[in-house]
């Protein structure tokens, strides 16, 4: 038969292509099988084998010897190089047929060394390449292919491009890591990375910390032989090894739906762990749990208080064994901001509430919580004067009210314009821009100021809602005005209030980039100066900025930039991807993550890597 297979039958037009030829020449078509017929006759008669026998033959055992090590090996038919350069790095390994179905980008391989060192690295590329040198995209390939039923790879090579991340050896017993320095040798065999110490190790991940989740490749969990077999990945949390990464701050990113408010919750229940302590101060011996007060404006935080009914006894065995903090917290307190017109009532949890107001004394330090928006640098400065004035007039106890009827005085602005101080149509940009917090400040409630103790407890969760606020400009206002209380205190050479200075404080601020927006405005500029230098000496002052968003490109760059640690969640908008500012080979990934997948970038505690979230929330989340 012809190696054209079915193309053989050629269906031509003419009597000849019909198969209409004469009688000799169908007579010589069939010779050739009658010819064939007689020579097998012949052949069986000489072996003298029996007509209702068939021939024995000794078959041979052709498996070969001992048993495959690996995935495949390493190629050096177009190089082998271990450079400097990323772009002239060159390592390549063939990966054998029978592996080619389980081999994934981003799956992590080692490579050994002669003398026991181990290359550890990951796949970045899988190619198909072909083995003999002949043309496949033609119609008879393509049609012989559609016929099979499989496909024989025997045909191609597999080759897989690694990424060098580290090499793995022994010191006293223990295994390190070091930059790639050394090539390894052609026709290595490359093996699965499956020992949970040489991935750690590998990644430069820490054994304890807070937890995050597990370690996943392409979605999905990376397996190891040890019990449990998945691969956990935590955030450094002690002195020993630097600062805890905690004062060092982290940003949650991620769109609606993304899981980061069931993320978020799972990592702040760790932080408030019983076994979770910190030095009060550098060289201190005295240690205290930190506290977290958490800003929320679609008041979720609170159920942090109660237990998730759906953890089971399965979920929790498991849990106890990873050594993840789950269960709710007691010491949760929902602190609810009293605003006229705005009433809270929640049913969705157990939680203590408490109310307070906003004193308007607390703008004599911050006189940008009554500027509204659009001062300019030299109506900000008049606003100062007045405020100064009016407190000296008024004392600490003057009231929103007193000040707005302060500024109706027309003796006052004639005054003040006369003298030089405050022009004025700058007094009256002043006086049209601090009217509309009547609302917000000297509610029938107490003082934020005089509920210190509670407001900042260690070990303790103090949630702000928000939810039943209206108005967005209050919103804002009261956000900023507590949390600047509490940057303030902690950044403060004489505080107030020694228990804020005091105690290690976690500042959680979902939809931050309502708050620390970058903005023209010198309200913004004020805000934004506040927080950067609150960023700057947080490892300092243990003071920890938690901000979640799913906004990042809103958030003011300053900020930004002094943030350690960003978990990035599903993203859609091309500008926020970009944003996170995390690996390229990682960020094309964000936008196809399911609920719960994750990035983590966080260059003093790992190299980048995709985590998957625990499936169930360690404490109750979500409304009936």
């Amino acid at each position: 038969m012809s190696d054209l297979g079915d193309f053989t039958d050629f269906d031509g037009s003419g009597d000849e292509a019909s198969g209409g030829g004469t009688e000799d020449e169908s007579a010589d078509d069939e010779t050739p099988d009658a010819a064939e017929t007689a020579s097998e006759s012949a052949v069986t008669e000489d072996v003298g084998t029996p007509d209702d026998e068939t021939p024995e033959f000794e078959t041979v055992d052709v498996s070969p010897a001992g048993k495959d090590r690996g995935i495949g090996v390493l190629s050096a038919s177009e190089g082998l190089t271990i450079s400097e350069d990323p772009d002239d790095t060159e390592l390549r390994a063939y990966v054998t047929v029978e592996n080619r179905s389980t081999v994934r980008i981003g799956k992590y391989l080692l490579v050994p060394y002669p003398d026991g060192e181990r290359l550890f690295c990951r796949i970045t590329a899988l190619e198909y390449a072909q083995e003999f040198r002949t043309d496949d995209a033609t119609e008879i390939h393509a049609r012989r292919a559609m016929r099979q039923r499989g496909i024989d790879e025997q045909d191609f090579k597999f080759m897989a491009t690694l990424e060098p991340v580290a090499v793995l050896f022994e010191q006293d017993g223990e295994l390190k890591r070091r930059m790639t320095d050394r090539v390894p040798k052609p026709e290595t065999v490359v093996r699965p990375a499956t020992d949970k110490s040489e991935i750690k190790t590998g990644l430069k991940m820490p054994e304890d910390g807070v937890f995050l989740g597990h370690l996943a490749v392409g979605g999905e969990r990376v397996q190891t032989a040890a019990e449990p077999p998945t691969i956990d990945y935590r955030l450094k949390d002690d002195y020993d090894a630097g600062d805890p990464l905690v004062f060092r701050h982290t940003l949650v990113a991620g769109g609606t739906g993304s899981g980061k408010t069931h993320g978020s919750k799972n990592i702040l229940r760790q932080y408030l762990d019983d076994d979770r302590t910190y030095p009060v101060e550098s060289g201190d011996d005295r240690e205290v749990q930190a506290a977290v007060v958490q800003f929320d404006p679609q008041d979720e935080y609170a159920q942090m208080h109660d237990d998730n009914p759906d953890l089971d006894d399965d979920d929790r065995r498991r849990l106890e064994r990873e050594g993840v903090a789950y269960g709710g917290h007691d010491d949760t307190i929902a602190f609810v901001p009293k605003v006229d017109g705005s009433t809270y009532a929640a049913d969705h949890h157990r939680a203590e509430q408490v109310a307070f107001t906003i004193p308007f004394s607390m703008v004599r330090g911050n006189p940008w919580l009554v500027a509204g928006s659009g001062l300019n640098d030299n109506q900000y400065g008049g606003l100062r004067y007045l405020l100064n004035r009016f407190f000296d007039n008024y004392g600490a106890e003057g009231t929103y009210q007193q000040f707005v009827s302060f500024l109706d005085d027309p003796a006052l602005k004639e005054e003040l314009d006369e003298s030089g101080r405050v022009h004025e149509a700058t007094f009256d940009a002043i006086r049209r821009r601090v009217r509309g917090f009547g609302d917000v400040f000297d509610q029938d409630a107490r003082p934020i100021t005089e509920q210190i103790h509670e407001l900042v407890r260690p070990g303790g969760l103090t949630v702000v809602p928000t939810y039943h606020i209206n108005d967005t400009r209050t919103t804002e206002t009261i956000v900023l005005a507590v949390s600047s209380l509490l940057v303030d205190e902690k950044l403060s050479n004489d505080p107030r209030y020694d228990r804020i200075k005091e105690t290690p404080l976690v500042v959680g601020m979902d939809e931050a980039h309502n708050f620390l927006t970058d903005a023209d405005s010198v309200q913004a500029g004020k805000v934004i100066s506040k927080f950067t230098e609150a960023a700057k000496q947080g490892r300092k002052e243990r003071l920890g900025l938690f901000l979640i968003t799913q906004d990042p490109q809103d958030i003011a760059e300053p900020v930004f930039k002094q943030i350690n640690t960003t978990v990035v969640l599903n993203l859609g908008d091309e500008d926020a991807i970009s944003a996170v500012n995390i690996p390229s080979n990682l960020e094309a990934k964000v936008p196809y993550m399911e609920k719960g997948q994750m990035v983590v970038y966080s260059p003093d505690n790992s190299e980048p890597v995709e985590l998957i979230g625990l499936p169930v929330c360690v404490t109750k989340h979500g409304r009936d």
